[in-house]
């Protein structure tokens, strides 16, 4: 008589035959934010989160448009402050202890540790070299934080074998397989584990007429692999302190558009302002996203909200931006509930059951 299959006696046989399987879920348990509460969002679906752990995080665009303002330096900043160490590798030999230091990261030995290198192969190396210590470590194990800064600015052998000859013909699509082969490495190694990886890379003009969108260099196998990618693009502020239109720049409004995530909708973009003088307001761009999502209401030249509690928020747009009163927050802290109250309440009516209401 044959014996029923039994599942549990296949799992074990499964996880002792497959070295490094996992089994079941690695959903994110640490997140690491981005300084904007309206980027957070965009990338994770709640405002205080951010990039997580456990993924391979990219932003991608044009020189100056604030990239490494955010990975180098609020997303590290804001690791650190988690007690996550980080590991900052630099390609583009750019990243000097002083601007790290004034946009707030600690750069001593026992909180950051700072690589300079120019190969593709060395930052796999060095990665593949500390996942083997880190899973056969025994006891507890730390968060860690890679950031690469950036991929673009990475060599193939073959790049430094022409260059070294004379003959410079290109690497002939090496590259884009080698940060494929990069990413993917490091979204299987790091899965079950509380690391990391944050990215910058670069972008060029798309040529497509039909696509507008800029391209991220690297192949499109490069961006199937990763997590999360966001394309940012550079735009002139032209204000000053107080929100009013000038002449001058004063710093960058950097686009952000989230082209891939698992954690939210896809495709939505956001304006943050970083003035030079000041850095970003972890606020800016909230008042724009909950007006276009409909959450706070145009009347006039006033923008309003009226949160659960009956309290009635009715300020000109640059107080929003301010939070002044503490608007913003009261929004925040509501956005969930009352979302989910009007998506609810235009699906009421519509179907119930599979069954149109009369």
């Amino acid at each position: 008589m044959s014996k029923p299959f039994d599942l549990t006696k296949f799992r074990k046989t499964l996880t002792k035959s497959i070295e490094g399987l996992g089994l079941g879920f690695n959903d994110p348990t640490d997140w690491v934010s981005t300084g904007s509460y309206a980027l957070n969002f965009l990338i994770s679906g709640d405002f205080n989160l951010g990039v997580p752990l456990g993924k391979v995080t990219v932003f991608a665009g044009e020189s100056g448009a604030g990239k490494s303002y955010i990975c180098s330096g609020n997303i590290i900043r804001h690791a650190q402050a988690q007690g996550i160490y980080v590991v900052l590798i630099d390609s583009e030999n750019a990243l000097d202890e002083a601007w790290l230091k004034a946009l707030g990261v600690d750069t001593s030995e026992d909180k950051l540790l700072k690589l300079n290198m120019a190969m593709i192969d060395d930052v796999a190396k060095t990665i593949s070299e500390f996942m083997k210590e880190y899973k056969s470590s025994e006891g507890e194990r730390p968060k860690v934080l890679f950031v690469v800064d950036s991929l673009g600015m990475l060599l193939t052998p073959t790049d430094v074998n022409q260059f070294e000859s004379g003959d410079l013909k290109g690497d002939m699509g090496r590259k884009p397989k080698a940060l494929t082969a990069l990413v993917r490495n490091c979204v299987n190694m790091f899965g079950s584990y509380n690391v990391g990886l944050v990215a910058t890379n670069h972008t060029y003009a798309s040529q497509d007429m039909f696509d507008p969108d800029d391209k991220i260099s690297g192949g499109q196998g490069f961006i199937y692999a990763s997590s999360i990618v966001v394309a940012m693009r550079k735009l002139k502020l032209k204000e000053d302190e107080d929100g009013n239109k000038i002449s001058d720049v004063r710093g960058i409004r950097s686009a952000c558009k989230i082209m891939k995530t698992r954690y939210a909708k896809p495709f939505e973009s956001v304006q943050v302002k970083i003035p030079y003088d000041t850095g970003m307001n972890p606020y800016s761009g909230l008042t724009d996203l909950f007006e276009e999502k409909g959450i706070i209401k145009k009347e006039g030249n006033f923008l309003t909200y009226t949160t659960l509690d009956g309290e009635f928020f009715k300020k000109f747009r640059k107080a929003w931006e301010r939070n002044e009163d503490g608007c913003l927050d009261a929004v925040m802290s509501e956005y969930k509930v009352k979302y989910e109250q009007t998506l609810t309440t235009e699906d009421e009516g519509e179907i119930i059951d599979g069954t149109e209401a009369a």
